[in-house]
């Protein structure tokens, strides 16, 4: 297996892997029509993919800027579903953009995660469908979460606010009998504020995007320090688990450099699959979708339904949804 896997190799796959086709009757237009470009692309959705044992909750974070971090867990989550798993994007981020990406309403006053985490509010009460997906929900954030954390100082127990609110609306699902969500991705803000500590005591797993781009790790170390710390005061079965390069350029020797020092810092935890700099990538959330429905065919969404793949078959590895095993290296 190459160090990096590009879209141009995803494409070249062999195909012919068992499952029944998923989505069936229940997809949408959008999904069937997704699911046609990537055949022609060469990748086939019918590959059956494992579910989780228990439900996966992954918080996608890095306090910088514009790496790739909402378009990434929008996009996951999208090619998760789209090979049928049931999946709950939590957008954290007061920008909303994440919401903007799955086409779910997020005007000021809209129920949303403000809700949550200050009033109390049932996250089901918050919940709307993705556009152009079935088993795709979002709980969409609004601009009143940007004073949220000020709002949330006053608590008592103040970092646990998403923790219980997700851990009750599992329960809750589950002791009514409904189909459970297999992947709940958290979308946090680009800072390390008390929105992305909340989201750290409340998942299981940490996504980290990274950027192929100079000083690509001085960021995360920070990151990293924080997310000890979480899992030594509030979290102790916290654990990064995924690393995913995005704006990768296989044409220079940067990328290629970033590459292996990502791996030698995370180890196995870090894809094979590579995301892309792609203008399609960039446009879809001006057009309130993400790229798996803007643009089917092209190599962004290749990409992320390979990155989600392989996240989907790392939950056959992982020792228990407790205790996830990673190659990261202690930070100095």
């Amino acid at each position: 297996m190459p160090a990096v896997r590009t879209a141009a190799e995803i494409a070249s796959l062999p195909t012919a892997i068992g499952g029944e086709q998923t989505g069936g009757e229940h997809e949408t237009p959008l999904a069937v029509a997704a699911g046609m470009a990537l055949r022609a692309r060469g990748v086939d959705r019918s590959r059956s993919l494992p579910r989780p044992a228990s439900t996966r909750v992954m918080v996608v974070a890095n306090q910088k800027g514009g790496v790739g971090k909402t378009t990434t867990a929008v996009n996951v989550a999208a090619a998760l579903a789209l090979y049928g798993a049931r999946v709950l994007l939590i957008d954290l981020d007061p920008q909303g953009n994440a919401s903007t990406a799955l086409g779910v309403d997020h005007q000021a006053g809209v129920p949303s995660m403000y809700e949550v985490l200050v009033r109390g509010t049932a996250i089901a009460d918050v919940i709307q469908p993705a556009t152009g997906f079935a088993s795709l929900f979002c709980a969409p954030a609004t601009i009143d979460l940007s004073g949220a954390e000020v709002e949330l100082v006053a608590f008592v127990a103040r970092e646990q606010r998403l923790r219980r609110a997700i851990e009750e609306h599992l329960a809750r699902a589950d002791l009514q009998g409904e189909q459970r969500y297999d992947y709940v991705l958290i979308d946090c803000p680009p800072s390390l504020g008390l929105l992305t500590v909340n989201a750290l005591a409340a998942g299981v797993e940490v996504f980290i995007p990274i950027q192929c781009e100079y000083y690509a790790l001085e960021g995360v170390s920070q990151l990293v320090r924080i997310v000890e710390l979480v899992k030594t005061q509030l979290n102790p079965i916290l654990v990064v688990t995924t690393v995913l390069l995005t704006m990768y350029d296989a044409r220079t020797r940067l990328s290629s450099q970033v590459a292996d020092e990502v791996r030698t810092h995370f180890g196995p935890a870090v894809l094979a699959t590579a995301i892309p700099r792609s203008v399609r990538i960039s446009e879809a959330p001006s057009y309130s979708q993400t790229v798996m429905t803007y643009d089917p065919s092209s190599s962004g969404a290749l990409s992320y339904l390979e990155a989600a793949r392989e996240i989907a078959h790392a939950s056959a590895r992982l020792s228990s949804p407790g205790t996830p095993s990673s190659g990261q290296k202690e930070t100095s």
